[in-house]
């Protein structure tokens, strides 16, 4: 019996995580090699690490045991460079950080390459001897939990120097009395540069690293306006694949007032996740997540309209339609009749690979003037328009295109039954002369994506999965 409930709890347990496996966060921000390396440098810029390479302290470095202990060699050795007066970097420069895939996929190793030129004064002769020299600083980020609150974060497991990326030789030859002087010194900077890269850079790097967490917790929780409130990431967890930094986002949908009207977490809702190829970042959006900003963008409303003072052949139709179910009722309509479009559920995008439609449920009513309280009848129309995603700068902006309306239902009437499939055509032509401008005049300022310029990009691009809204930067 205890074998047997031990079966049932496991089988429980394993069921929870295949459920759990296939959970999708709302939306995704992943960060290609270009923009973690650009990151990168820019934050060790700020940090003016190319001063802290000029400020290495070689001389003293390379006096310390100067021949590995050996008494006859560290003689030899302290008496060369007792005819060293000084010995410096004088430039630095830090060339394009390279990042690439560990060989398991689940880190990121990172190659910093160094360019200096030192130089290193004699009495033996009036110039400076001057030195090029190229290493690299190499550190590798993993992802690791924190094993009090179970957060997650990107670390720097390891940092060195490696003597094989090392590099050393004069800039020009001198005298044969100095070229074996500086032949001697660039053999003691073989084991002495490293260490210092690894002293002095690499606590850098690191606090690098920590800041670019810290900045993009920053980029991700950057508001994003819809409408009068606004739409909120926040970091669920970072992952590593291959070369890329995957941030797995959550969401929540805010009003005017700051007060939280939906949230977002992971759930069983479907997210395709589209490969990066040359892009330097996509913001995958879940379609759920879409659809709330899609109707916080078009509330529920009621649009009346004098259908005779603002489209009078429509009005004209309109009644010669009316005609054919009621005649009575036809010759009832005045100029002040109205058309009255109420808009009760939010819109909900549907989204196909590379396509969108956005459908609808409408309340269609006429009345034959603006006094009468009852109307003639009573329309809901499930109605559905093509769906384009354009950008302009950084902003992504949704148009609605011809409006059809696939079902027509008779709700209530006061002219009697009829087939509502009567007026189908009459009320697609006003749902598309009255309620497509207003919704597209509410849909044209668009949705700000503040990552896209906080990221370093002039322009946005979109796409469109079969569940998702993918955003990345515009090609040149």
């Amino acid at each position: 019996m205890a074998s047997s409930r031990t079966f049932t709890l496991l089988c429980g347990l394993l069921a929870a995580a295949l459920v759990r496996a296939t959970l999708s966060p709302p939306a995704v921000l992943t960060l290609g090699p270009e923009v973690i390396s650009e990151r990168l440098t820019q934050e060790l810029k700020e940090r003016d690490a190319v001063n802290v390479l000029q400020q290495l302290p070689l001389l003293s470095a390379v006096r310390e045991k100067p021949a590995g202990g050996v008494p006859i060699l560290g003689s030899l050795v302290n008496s060369i460079l007792k005819l060293i007066i000084w010995l410096k970097v004088t430039s630095a420069n830090i060339l394009q950080v390279q990042v690439q895939p560990s060989a398991d996929n689940q880190e990121l190793m990172v190659t910093i390459p160094l360019d200096m030129v030192a130089g290193f004064n004699t009495p033996l002769v009036k110039t400076i001897v001057e030195m090029h020299m190229e290493t690299e600083a190499q550190a590798i980020i993993r992802v690791e939990t924190n094993s009090k609150d179970q957060t997650t974060h990107l670390v720097l497991s390891s940092c060195s120097n490696s003597h094989r990326s090392l590099r050393i030789s004069l800039l020009k030859k001198l005298s044969f009395l100095i070229n074996p002087l500086a032949n001697k010194v660039m053999k003691l900077l073989v084991p002495a540069l490293p260490k210092l890269v690894k002293s002095q850079l690499c606590p850098m790097i690191e606090e690098a690293l920590e800041d670019l967490h810290k900045d993009l917790l920053h980029l991700v929780s950057m508001p994003v306006p819809i409408g009068s409130g606004h739409l909120n990431f926040d970091l669920l967890s970072p992952a590593i694949k291959g070369n890329v930094i995957q941030l797995n986002l959550g969401a929540k949908l805010l009003d005017s007032q700051g007060n939280v009207k939906k949230w977002f977490n992971e759930s069983a809702v479907s997210l395709t996740m589209p490969a990066l190829d040359s892009a330097p970042f996509t913001l995958t959006v879940r379609q759920d997540v879409v659809n709330a900003a899609l109707a916080a963008l078009i509330p529920p409303e009621e649009i009346m309209v004098l259908l005779d003072y603002v489209l009078p052949e429509l009005a004209l139709r309109l009644k010669s339609n009316i005609k054919v179910i009621s005649e009575k009722a036809a010759n009832q309509l005045r100029h002040t009749q109205i058309v009255k479009i109420l808009i009760q559920n939010a819109p909900e995008l549907l989204l196909d690979q590379g396509n969108a439609k956005v459908a609808q449920l409408i309340v269609l009513e006429v009345f034959a003037t603006n006094e009468v309280r009852r109307p003639f009848f009573t329309l809901g129309i499930e109605a559905s328009s093509d769906a384009q995603f354009h950008t302009e700068g950084d902003r992504l902006i949704l148009s609605l295109n011809e409006i059809s309306s696939d079902r027509i239902h008779l709700m209530n009437s006061d002219v009697g039954l009829f087939n509502p499939e009567l007026l189908k055509d009459i009320t697609t032509e006003i749902l598309a002369s009255v309620l497509l401008p207003n919704e597209n005049g509410r849909l044209w300022p668009g949705v700000s994506v503040p990552m896209v310029k906080a990221l370093g990009f002039k322009a946005a691009s979109s796409s469109l999965t079969k569940d998702a809204l993918v955003v990345t930067p515009a090609s040149a």
